[in-house]
């Protein structure tokens, strides 16, 4: 498992499971010509999205950051679909740690996709439960509106068997909510409505994880927004947003989905001046 340390804050990243997604949709109206010169990609077009929780640890709290697809809760149809080829390895993950699901304190949902909420629940017979008993699970008001009530076009991504098993578990906030000292997290929309980016700074470091505005390292470009963002326009901006305040504060970059790295910096050059690579198995 791949670690990095800003300041005293430590993180790991687990195995949550892998999808392979359509690279057009992945990158919107960006050329596959273009794109593919930056993120590998198959032969049925797709590009392999890792979906691997980051454990932060500080100030004795085991803060989980999204949860993986979980195990069980995908149809053959939709592992055809969603190009889903490992389901979550996260209980063996935290095991090799010393943890235990029972022992994470938060789980911090940057939004509620499906592909980022599944590993909150799992079934137990024919039951669905909470993964992580006694976490409480934060995420921006306006995702859990929508993760409860989707519109038409959400509804295939935000899943009732995701939220209803954990809902006493939830809390929500407005603008910003700090999980613990120099870690918080900060409502963006674009991808989704209620989507959000944390910030971590400790010891005159930082780092910035802007989940799915920047699911890869690919998509720096302000511009290259994906085609299921619901809000593009907004996309842009926030990407912009933090994009400068990572450059002014030298901050690492973190990732949830890159299959290459775990966390980049980026030198003056636009190139990739420090890296964590992901070790493949």
């Amino acid at each position: 498992m791949e670690t990095l340390n800003i300041g005293n804050i430590s993180l790991t990243w687990l195995d949550g499971g892998v999808t392979h997604m359509d690279g057009g949709a992945m990158f919107g109206v960006v050329p596959k010509s273009l794109w593919s010169r930056k993120y590998p990609v198959n032969d049925k077009n797709q590009i392999e999205l890792r979906t691997d929780p980051i454990l932060i640890r500080k100030n004795g709290l085991n803060i989980l950051v999204d949860a993986g697809i979980g195990r069980g809760k995908f149809s053959d149809k939709q592992k055809r679909n969603y190009g889903v080829t490992q389901e979550s390895n996260l209980k063996k993950s935290l095991s090799e740690l010393g943890l235990s699901c029972e022992d994470i304190h938060i789980a911090a949902m940057t939004h509620l996709h499906f592909d980022h909420a599944c590993g909150l629940t799992e079934y137990r017979g024919e039951e669905l439960v909470s993964v992580f008993p006694n976490a409480r699970i934060i995420t921006s008001a306006t995702e859990w509106q929508e993760m409860k009530n989707p519109n038409i076009r959400s509804k295939n991504t935000y899943w009732r068997e995701n939220w209803e098993a954990v809902q006493d578990q939830v809390e929500t906030f407005e603008n910003a909510y700090e999980l613990t000292e120099g870690i918080t997290m900060h409502h963006t929309g674009g991808h989704s409505d209620g989507h959000s980016v944390i910030v971590l700074e400790d010891g005159g470091e930082a780092a910035v994880h802007f989940a799915d505005l920047m699911p890869t390292n690919a998509h720096k470009n302000p511009l290259w927004v994906l085609a299921y963002d619901d809000y593009p326009m907004t996309s842009i901006p926030q990407k912009q947003k933090w994009q400068a305040f990572a450059a002014e504060k030298d901050a690492w970059l973190i990732f949830y989905h890159d299959t290459i790295y775990r966390a980049v910096k980026w030198g003056e050059d636009g190139e990739v001046a420090a890296s964590v690579k992901r070790e493949k198995k």
